[in-house]
């Protein structure tokens, strides 16, 4: 099995006043295709800081990383973000929908970035899958939390992606659109064969992945291999 997303002793450091802040210190991971994995601890420990360092959101200040065998640090942003539209997949805790467009627009959005064209088709079938085929013409605005999440999933995965970031998915969720939601996301998961990378403050989310990375004070202190899978 390949190794999908290698992360090796990545640091990240902020100046802030006259002082430095590490938020990242010396953390080095794998994920192979196809498997899942979750990041937790407590806030501050820069777990949404290596999430977004891996999906080439943001650079190291130190250490490298490497998508689909692809080495970010030596990709300039325009490159980076090529590879996120042809590869990765993401779902934000805040959803992150366009305010003015529809349902459907807004899961159309990264194919057509793509210069995709007639992709209504595929969009409206995957809003059926997530549940919301009747909700297609509505806006972000008339759809609840747990709506918007299922928009935000079925956009995740028009592109097919071949790994899907996930930053707090039902962070923002009650306890019952938390739970459809997780089923969802691990259904269609394994459904695509789509490497998962997730942070998360859910316990029980967590426990639905392959392996936990537990963080604190921005170090790796441990990592949990699990029996079950997704």
């Amino acid at each position: 099995m390949s190794t999908i997303l290698q992360a090796e002793h990545l640091t990240k450091t902020y100046r802030s006043a006259d002082k430095q802040l590490t938020v990242l210190d010396d953390v080095s991971f794998s994920v192979n295709e196809g498997n899942s994995l979750a990041i937790i601890g407590p806030s501050g420990s820069g777990k949404t800081t290596l999430l977004g360092l891996c999906a080439g959101l943001d650079t190291p200040s130190s250490g490298t990383i490497s998508v689909m065998g692809f080495k970010l640090n030596a990709m300039s942003e325009d490159d980076r973000a090529y590879l996120r539209n042809q590869y990765v997949g993401f779902v934000f805790q805040n959803f992150q929908l366009l305010s003015t467009l529809t349902a459907l627009e807004n899961v159309m959005v990264p194919l057509e970035l793509r210069g995709v064209r007639d992709v209504a088709s595929k969009a409206r079938e995957l809003l059926g899958r997530v549940g919301l085929a009747d909700r297609s013409h509505h806006y972000p605005s008339q759809l609840s939390g747990g709506e918007q999440q299922r928009v935000a999933i079925a956009r995740a995965f028009i592109t097919d992606p071949k790994i899907l970031f996930a930053d707090e998915p039902t962070g923002n969720l009650d306890e019952e659109n938390a739970h459809s939601v997780t089923e969802l996301l691990f259904g269609m998961n394994k459904e695509n064969a789509t490497t998962l990378v997730l942070v998360t403050h859910n316990l029980e989310l967590a426990q639905r992945t392959q392996r936990i990375l537990r963080m604190r004070g921005g170090k790796l202190v441990e990592e949990i291999h699990q029996m079950q899978t997704a």
